[in-house]
């Protein structure tokens, strides 16, 4: 039988969070240019597969900052997820089950 782990509220809110934050840097980034800076369009079939990409305007100071904001706070919640004094109360060995079941756990109601 599968062991069920307490995760304490603030350890599955500051994953769902993650989660989140994930979700919204993956779909500003999908939006984006494909380059930061602006360049030139280009095509090249020389690889095992022909590249392609149209002329990018690069992206904006705001687009930027936006992007900066998004990482910087996945960073902060990575570290916080991962650093988590519930770890500690984790057998080494359950680490990295405890870890998987945390995030999925907003896809069970909670207490399952």
């Amino acid at each position: 039988m599968a062991k069920t782990y307490e995760f304490p509220s603030d350890l599955r809110a500051g994953q769902e969070e993650l989660h989140q934050v994930r979700a919204e840097l993956s779909a500003l980034l999908k939006r984006l240019p494909w380059s930061v800076e602006p360049l030139d369009g280009f095509s090249d079939d020389n690889g095992w597969r022909k590249v392609e990409r149209p002329a990018s305007p690069g992206w904006t100071a705001d687009e930027q900052a936006e992007v900066e904001k998004l990482r910087q706070r996945e960073h902060e919640l990575a570290v916080f997820v991962s650093c988590h004094r519930f770890w500690s109360e984790v057998a080494t060995e359950d680490r990295v089950e405890a870890r998987m079941r945390l995030k999925h756990a907003h896809e069970a109601p909670p207490g399952e």
